[in-house]
């Protein structure tokens, strides 16, 4: 495309509130960002400014993975943040470009290739059965975010963490505390600085460690100077708030089957398809509210002939990547064989979640353990009276899930 073709004329601003929405209702506004076209502008309800909106999976994924799209440079720079107590946090992973950003995650990757997850297969089998059968025990009806939805992905991560079982009370709450703006900023900036806190200690603590865990990863490359302590506590804490974010996945996930008993069904009885179809319930189910971090420009770039000029921000769309008709062919609806799903929920490029792996292995335990350990799982409820989601939360997710069987 030549330079004369890209478009001078700017889109016009538009403004994205934060809404509270729930079941998979698709966000109405980032709906019509879509309609508008590939590149669009738009102002959250916080911050300064306004951003740039890249919707079209295509270009999200050159978005992310091109070196001249900075989030190092989002520190030096008013923004217009995905949430009110957005703070950006200099030297932390997710504001890191590499090669700082590569050196930091290689301290910890070995726990999340294939034989470090598996590690935690059996032990996370182990943890899930034992919850199921407390549920089972306990009878119906019963609240399955509380029995076995929340307390099964905490464990998992604090197991790859290795944070003791006697402190994952407190994690949870400082994660949710951070996900969530209801509590505001103050409450917010405090389980930041405890959750931090904790982990530099532990992390200090491990100094030397030859252990397979996370803290215990980060605690030796600490000693051997190749990362600092605060670079490790920053990745540790974006490493917990992760792994718990599958809490949510995992309730909304459920909802949706329980709410539409004819897919819980399907899984039942062709369990053989369970993988694609858990991928294809991660592409549709849209886990987050609004955007994501933005990057900053370092120089013009074009992008599905808008250019984007140096020094703006930069929005992209995972969720709207993932209903990009060009690449998902009748994206509305759910097909458990779709072949080929390149989703992107968990990222892409050099932030992409270092975390996939192991959510799917929560997914499909969760999933094998429910559907196959608890005959006739069911809502309890009629599915217009499932209690709300969460309000104000950065990852949706019902605050209850009442079933029976």
């Amino acid at each position: 495309m030549t330079e004369e073709a890209l478009t001078e004329t700017v889109p016009p601003i538009r403004d994205w509130p934060a809404l509270d929405l729930t079941g998979v209702d698709f966000d109405p506004v980032l709906t019509e960002l879509m309609r508008e076209g590939p590149v669009t502008r738009i102002r959250l309800p916080d911050g300064e400014g306004w951003a740039w909106l890249v919707t079209r999976h295509d270009d999200v994924r050159t978005v992310t993975d091109d070196p001249r799209f900075s989030r190092e440079v989002v520190m030096d720079r008013p923004v217009t943040p995905p949430a009110p107590h957005f703070i950006p946090q200099r030297g932390a992973i997710g504001f890191l470009d590499p090669p700082d950003h590569t050196r930091l995650r290689g301290s910890v990757a070995a726990a999340f290739t294939a034989k470090g997850v598996e590690r935690v297969r059996e032990r996370s089998r182990r943890m899930l059965d034992e919850l199921v059968e407390e549920l089972l025990q306990d009878g119906p009806p019963a609240d399955l975010t509380a029995a076995v939805l929340s307390p099964f992905p905490i464990a998992v991560v604090c197991e790859l963490m290795g944070v003791p079982a006697a402190d994952r009370h407190a994690m949870h709450t400082w994660t949710q505390l951070i996900l969530s703006s209801s509590h505001g900023a103050k409450v917010s900036e405090k389980a930041q600085h405890d959750m931090g806190a904790y982990f530099a200690d532990l992390i200090g603590r491990r100094e030397g460690s030859s252990g397979e865990d996370v803290t215990s990863l980060l605690g030796a490359a600490v000693g051997r100077a190749e990362i600092t302590l605060e670079e490790a506590v920053g990745l540790a804490a974006l490493v917990q708030i992760g792994g718990e974010a599958v809490t949510s996945n995992s309730t909304q996930m459920f909802h949706l089957l329980l709410t539409r008993p004819e897919l819980a069904e399907r899984l039942r009885d062709e369990p053989e398809i369970r993988p694609r179809a858990i991928d294809e319930l991660l592409r549709y189910i849209p886990h987050r509210n609004a955007a994501g971090p933005p990057r900053i420009a370092r120089e013009d770039v074009e992008i599905s002939g808008v250019r984007i000029r140096a020094g703006d921000p930069v929005h992209v769309s995972y969720l709207a990547a993932n209903r990009d008709p060009e690449v998902f062919p009748d994206p509305e609806t759910i097909d458990f064989l779709r072949a080929p799903n390149p989703h992107v929920s968990f990222g892409f490029g050099p932030h992409y979640c270092p975390g996939g792996m192991l959510a799917r292995l929560e997914s499909e335990l969760l999933v094998d353990a429910l559907l196959d350990g608890v005959p006739g799982l069911k809502l309890a409820v009629p599915p217009d009276r499932v209690p709300p989601f969460r309000k104000g939360a950065l990852i949706r997710g019902p605050e209850a899930l009442p079933v029976t069987w």
